[in-house]
C-alpha cells in the first residue's frame, strides 16, 4: 500500500461546520482505503477530544510540526478540494512541494453528502 498524506479541511474557515468537514474527512480516507492506499490525516486524529485544541494557537502549531514529521515517511499528498482548499491544506501542500512529494488533487464522487 502506498501511504498517502490526505489534506481535506478542518476549521470551519471553508463555510462548513467542523462536523461536516470531519465526515468529509471520513469519506476521503475511505476513497484512500479503496484506492489501496494507507491514508493518514494529523488534523483528523490529533483535534481528537483531550488531544489538541485547533483554536488554541500553540496547540495549533504542535499539531501541524507532528503531522509534518509523518509526511516524511508519505509516498503522496493527496488534496481533496471539493469543501475548497484552507489555509492549512495550502500549508500541507507547500510542505509535500518542499520535500518533493507528489500532490495529487482529487474530488469525491458527486453523491457525498453535504447537509451544510
Amino acid at each position: 500500500m502506498k501511504r498517502v498524506i490526505v489534506e481535506s479541511p478542518y476549521s470551519s474557515s471553508n463555510g462548513h461546520s467542523i462536523e461536516t468537514n470531519l465526515d468529509y474527512l471520513r469519506a476521503a480516507m475511505r476513497d484512500c482505503l479503496l484506492r489501496s492506499e494507507a491514508p493518514f490525516a494529523s488534523h483528523g486524529l490529533y483535534t481528537q477530544p483531550g488531544v489538541l485544541r485547533d483554536d488554541v494557537p500553540n496547540e495549533r502549531a504542535l499539531g501541524i510540526a507532528a503531522g509534518f514529521a509523518w509526511h516524511e515517511s508519505a509516498e503522496m499528498t493527496v488534496v481533496y478540494t471539493d469543501l475548497g482548499i484552507t489555509d492549512g491544506m495550502k500549508q500541507g501542500i507547500a510542505n509535500a512541494n518542499e520535500q518533493h512529494r507528489p500532490v495529487e488533487m482529487r474530488s469525491l464522487p458527486s453523491s457525498w453528502p453535504c447537509d451544510d
